[in-house]
């Protein structure tokens, strides 16, 4: 009988499975062995070194930190914002009511404009009337005097003419 490849010589068929287990065993050992290089080799790429862990998680303790003061300032600027726009609404409700009160004001100023400025034009069209009225009797009263003066002529030359003359004088003109 011939030994099985791989067997002892002269080794019996137990021996022999023995020994062909503890072979199978060992290739499987070595497949196993293979893997876990691989794996290694794998988790070395992918590892971080202790400095840099702790670097980047120091980084991210300021980075926790610097947000929890920007979000501190963003809550106190978020409160100035509501503050200017509660001041901001309060005072476009006073400007809109001064706009009111000042619409009205010159609504009233316009009217009391538009009534002044018609009785102006009803006193100058008086004081034109007036003035023609007086231009008229001015006229009248030029014309009056005009008469009168040629009546005060009329009356000085009927005196002359009807005026008692010394006697002489009239016995001089008959001559």
């Amino acid at each position: 009988m011939e030994t099985p490849v791989g067997c002892p010589p002269g080794g019996s068929g137990s021996v022999c499975l023995a020994f062909d287990q503890l072979r199978d065993m060992i290739e499987f050992q070595e497949d196993l062995i293979h893997q876990l290089r691989h794996v290694m080799v794998l988790q070395d790429e992918n590892l971080v070194s202790k400095e840099e862990f702790q670097a980047v998680e120091k980084q991210l303790v300021e980075e926790k930190a610097a947000h929890s003061k920007t979000k501190v300032l963003l809550a106190k600027e978020e409160e100035k914002l509501q503050f200017a726009l509660g001041e901001v609404e309060v005072l476009s409700k006073q400007l809109e009511k001064e706009k009111l009160a000042f619409e009205k004001a010159l609504s009233s100023v316009k009217s009391k404009a538009l009534q002044e400025s018609s009785k102006k034009d009803q006193l100058i069209t008086k004081c034109n009337e007036i003035e023609s009225h007086i231009i008229k009797q001015e006229d009248t009263l030029s014309g009056k005097e005009n008469e009168i003066k040629e009546l005060q002529q009329i009356i000085s030359q009927q005196k002359q003419i009807f005026s008692p003359r010394p006697l002489g004088l009239l016995q001089e003109s008959h001559i």
